[in-house]
């Protein structure tokens, strides 16, 4: 495995859990920095998420913490106190996830720790906003779904709000915070200034919806409409053909033209209700009705291979079995297999972007709790307590 990376002599202290904040610091390890990782006794709780081989090695935590060495400290404890003073006093980045009112009364605030360390970059993800009267208000994915409008938007057949199946927020939420913390430093390099970043869930999931959805609120005429009505189509899902189902998305007039050329009905060329963009999104109900009158006619293999020769989007509607099993995928090497030292045989993610000048790399594998700890304190040194202590 290759060393080096954009990041590499870059150290974090990462005080993050569960999915936002470990998926920010795996995402600065993959790009080589030195990410340490501070658990509490217990453990990181996606640790025990899934099945397991061994007790804390489930596979949410395999998945969202390479490139990372574990430390357990008791942040209760003095002298383990002493110990994360001495790893921010080293450090590039802090990050956390935890409440704001808990990081201050643990003394994990921007003011406490940047007035001894001011080119520290000291990162946090919360549910809301540090001014705000809700910023000690708890917050995860769903709760964030739900305010942001995602889950209301995602309506059922009964009208009722759903979460999308996966951690939406949390996973938008915490590549943005890797790329706040990425953009502090590219700062901190111009100008030798460390600062404080904050990712509000909320905003950042507003930010992320609205775009396309605030539709006439943006014109300040809500009465225009709110919500772009081809996203909110109950038609806009994968098409059943005879066997299955496929994705297919025209955006441009040229598109939706080969696309009605490729279904054999080239005369909806010079209908009038899809003529245009503008004509398309006031029909767009009308215009998938035709597609799904049209695909179950023949099979998914027909289909795909007709749009591809229409060079329309397309692609298969793919279960997680199906990826598992994808010839683009294996040939690209997404999927990965590893031998854990205590773990065995593993098949993991890699990282999706690619750099020609700095490329990312995966140069530890997930580890155990604590694993690091008396690396951590010989490079710090700082004698590991007896043993008698922790027992």
């Amino acid at each position: 495995m290759r060393n080096g990376g954009a990041l590499a002599g870059i150290r974090v202290v990462d005080l993050t859990i569960n999915v936002l904040g470990p998926l920010a610091t795996q995402v600065l390890g993959d790009a080589g920095a030195d990410v340490i990782k501070v658990e509490a006794p217990g453990g990181d709780p996606t640790r025990d998420m899934g099945p397991t081989r061994t007790q804390g090695m489930a596979p949410m935590f395999l998945n969202l913490n390479r490139n990372k060495r574990s430390i357990v400290l008791d942040l209760k404890q003095p002298g383990d106190r002493r110990i994360l003073d001495a790893l921010v006093t080293g450090a590039d980045v802090f990050v956390h996830n935890m409440r704001i009112g808990a990081a201050t009364r643990l003394g994990l605030d921007p003011a406490t720790l940047r007035a001894d360390h001011p080119r520290l970059i000291h990162a946090a993800a919360t549910g809301f906003r540090p001014s705000s009267a809700l910023r000690d208000k708890p917050a995860f994915d769903d709760v964030i779904q739900g305010m942001s409008g995602v889950a209301g938007l995602n309506r059922d057949s009964s009208g009722a709000p759903r979460y999308t199946p996966v951690a939406l927020a949390d996973k938008f939420c915490g590549h943005t915070l890797a790329s706040a913390i990425v953009t502090a430093l590219f700062h901190r390099e111009r100008t030798g200034e460390g600062q404080e970043v904050h990712v509000p869930m909320l905003e950042t999931m507003l930010a992320f919806n609205l775009p396309e959805h605030l539709w006439g609120a943006t014109l300040c005429e809500p009465e225009l409409g709110l919500g772009y009505s081809r996203m909110l189509s109950p038609h806009r899902r994968p098409y059943p053909t005879a066997d299955g189902h496929i994705c297919v998305m025209a955006v441009t007039d040229d598109q939706w033209h080969r696309l009605f050329g490729a279904l054999g009905r080239p005369e909806l060329i010079r209908d009038p209700r899809f003529a245009k963009l503008a004509d398309r999104v006031r029909n767009i109900g009308a215009a998938y009705e035709v597609l799904l009158e049209v695909f179950p006619t023949r099979g998914s293999a027909h289909w795909l291979a007709a749009l591809d020769r229409a060079d329309v989007p397309c692609g298969p509607a793919n279960s997680i079995a199906d990826l598992l099993e994808d010839t683009y995928l294996a040939e690209g090497g997404f999927f990965h297999e590893a031998v854990h030292p205590t773990e065995g045989r593993l098949k993991l993610l890699s990282p999706p972007v690619t750099f020609s000048a700095s490329p990312t790399s995966i140069r530890r594998l997930p580890p155990k709790l604590g694993e690091h700890t008396e690396e951590l304190l010989r490079e710090l040194n700082i004698p590991p307590a007896p043993a008698s202590a922790s027992e």
